[in-house]
């Protein structure tokens, strides 16, 4: 489709004004500027069009027979252009009244709280979904655009997707009051963490891909004793006797403070991780999913998920 002697809609819409008011002189007025540049501008559509649109004479200014032809078919393509501009404005509507979040379960019961009250405050008629789910399900729900907006944690951006970091986490071991670990009085050593049956959730979750990273250096981890898929399940479970876990920091004040959980001391290894914000790659996030980004990066108090 060859469009180069089509005149932009502003020309067009000129044109049918010209025909309004009879008169150039009119037709600036309307436009709110001066004869000489619709003049101007009637002059350039004409040389763009290859013939006359317009003839002057001492009551005004009409359409010439070859104009009136263009103008009867401008208004179709103006009324086909402003039903196109009334859809995209609806849909631009619907995407700032509506945002679709998922993130990991870390994120998702000890961060995005916050977020989401802070979003309500700055935009209360933006419904928010939220999706929790682990960290592979977050990254394909946001590469297939089933939702606005990820986040996930761990050290590398999934394929196909742009990030930020926006706060950073630790990872902690625990156990149950009684298990041998909890009497230890030194540290215990990466290569017998990473040997341990441990309470675990599933593979495809952040903390597991995070705790399988850090230690890849040392031994390759031991078979889990327990696979859970929540973080809560696997607080009960070693709360209950199970054996350690490997936790979040986010996730275990209350157990800790309570005397269900004990912190266990590891050295020789990095259990610290980034969490991320995540969205398609190269569609920047616009409208609400902009402003919950901004609000996830603003620095937070105390060390834990603190941006640093």
């Amino acid at each position: 489709m060859d469009l180069s002697r089509v005149p932009d809609l502003e020309a067009l819409e000129l044109l049918l004004l010209v025909d309004a008011t009879g008169s150039l002189g009119r037709a600036a007025q309307a436009r709110g500027v001066g004869q000489p540049a619709v003049t101007a501008r009637v002059r350039t559509m004409e040389r763009l069009v290859g013939f006359p649109l317009i003839q002057r004479g001492p009551r005004g200014s009409t359409l010439t027979p070859e104009g009136r032809l263009v103008a009867d078919w401008a208004r179709d393509v103006l009324q086909a252009a402003a039903t196109l501009d009334a859809g995209i404005r609806s849909l631009r509507a619907e995407r700032d009244v509506r945002l679709r979040v998922a993130a990991s379960l870390t994120v998702a019961e000890h961060l995005l709280p916050t977020w989401l009250v802070r979003l309500a405050a700055q935009r209360p008629q933006t419904a928010v979904s939220l999706h929790a789910m682990n960290s592979t399900d977050v990254a394909r729900a946001v590469g297939d655009g089933a939702v606005d907006l990820g986040f996930v944690e761990g050290p590398q951006v999934p394929p196909g997707l742009d990030s930020r970091i926006v706060a950073h986490d630790e990872l902690t071991v625990v156990t149950h009051p009684g298990h041998r670990w909890a009497r230890r009085r030194h540290p215990i050593e990466a290569a017998e963490l990473a040997a341990t049956r441990l309470v675990q959730r599933e593979p495809s979750s952040g903390t597991r891909h995070a705790l399988e990273t850090a230690l890849r250096a040392h031994a390759p981890l031991a078979a889990p004793l327990l696979e859970l898929s929540t973080t809560s399940a696997l607080r009960a479970a070693v709360a209950a006797g199970a054996g350690p876990a490997v936790l979040s920091n986010l996730a275990i004040d209350d157990e800790l403070a309570a005397g269900r959980l004990v912190r266990v001391p590891v050295t020789g290894v990095d259990l610290s991780r980034p969490l991320r914000a995540v969205w398609r790659a190269g569609q920047r996030p616009r409208g609400p999913a902009q402003d919950l980004l901004a609000i996830s990066a603003r620095p937070q108090r105390g060390p834990v998920g603190s941006s640093r």
